[in-house]
C-alpha cells in the first residue's frame, strides 16, 4: 500500500507514501483512483497530501529506467487515469503541499481546489522537459485550468522550480502555513467546503472544468498515442537514464 486513507469527522486524508519522493508509479496511480473512490464514498471532502515533507517528485523515473519501452506502455495510461481522478473528484479536494511539488506532483496539486504549501525549502515546478518528456494531454490540460496558458507556457519551457515563496506570488498554490500546521489548515478549508450543498458543489466543479473534460475526452486518444511514441523511442528513455544516473542514483 502505498497511499494511506483515514477518515475524521467527515474529512478523508489521503496521504502518498512510495519510495523517498512519494513518486508515482503504475501500482501507486492505480492506488490513488480506488482511493480517491474510497473517498468520495466515506466523506463529504477531501485533503490530499504526501508523506514526510515531500508532496511528490511526480513520476517515478527509476521505474521507467528499470522497466524501459514496455513500462512506459502501462504506465502512461494509468497516470492520466489517476490526473483525471484527481481533476474530476466531485467533492472538495484541497492540496496540503507539505514540501516539494515537482512535475506529476505539481498537477496532482493543481488538480484540487484549492492548494495549501507548507513555508520553508520546498519548491514546485514542472521538469518534464529537462528529462526529454512531455505530458500526457490529461497533465497539459489540468495545470491549464488552474493556471493559464500564458503562465503555464514559461513554466513548462523553463523547467524552473519555484520556491514556495514565488509559488504563491505566481498563483501557483492559494496560500502558505507554516509546515506543522499545513495539514490541520487544509483538513479546516475541506470541512468548510464539504459543508456546501454536494450536488450543487459537484455540478459547479464540473462547470468550470467542462472545457478541459472536453478537450481530454476529445483529443487524448491520438495525443496518447503521441506522447508514448516519445516517451518509448531510444533517445527520450537515453534521457531518462542520464537523469536518474545524474540525479537519483547520486
Amino acid at each position: 500500500m502505498t497511499i494511506h486513507l483515514a477518515v475524521e469527522d467527515g474529512v478523508a486524508v489521503l496521504t502518498l507514501e512510495h519510495g523517498r519522493g512519494n513518486t508515482l508509479d503504475t501500482a501507486t496511480c492505480r492506488e490513488l483512483v480506488l482511493k480517491l473512490e474510497e473517498a468520495a464514498d466515506g466523506a463529504k471532502a477531501t485533503v490530499l497530501t504526501g508523506s514526510g515533507d515531500m508532496f511528490s517528485a511526480g513520476v517515478d523515473l527509476l521505474s521507467i529506467d528499470a522497466g524501459g519501452a514496455s513500462y512506459v506502455g502501462e504506465f502512461l495510461p494509468a497516470l492520466s487515469d489517476a490526473l483525471l481522478a484527481v481533476f474530476g473528484f466531485p467533492h472538495p479536494l484541497v492540496a496540503a503541499v507539505n514540501g516539494h511539488a515537482i512535475a506529476g506532483g505539481m498537477v496532482l496539486a493543481a488538480g484540487c481546489d484549492h492548494r495549501v504549501a507548507a513555508t520553508g525549502p520546498g519548491r514546485i515546478g514542472v521538469t518534464e522537459l529537462l528529462v526529454g518528456v512531455p505530458f500526457p494531454l490529461a497533465a497539459t490540460e489540468i495545470l491549464r485550468c488552474a493556471y493559464g496558458t500564458n503562465p503555464l507556457a514559461a513554466l513548462m519551457y523553463s523547467g524552473a522550480t519555484l520556491t514556495i515563496d514565488d509559488a504563491l506570488a505566481r498563483g501557483l498554490v492559494d496560500e502558505v502555513a507554516a509546515p506543522e500546521e499545513v495539514l490541520g489548515r487544509a483538513r479546516e478549508l475541506a470541512a468548510r467546503l464539504g459543508e456546501l450543498p454536494a450536488d450543487a458543489f459537484a455540478h459547479t466543479k464540473a462547470q468550470l472544468r467542462q472545457p478541459y473534460h472536453e478537450r481530454i475526452a476529445e483529443n487524448r486518444a491520438a495525443d496518447d498515442a503521441h506522447v508514448d511514441r516519445m516517451w518509448r523511442s531510444e533517445r527520450s528513455l537515453a534521457n531518462v537514464k542520464s537523469y536518474v544516473d545524474r540525479v537519483l542514483k547520486r
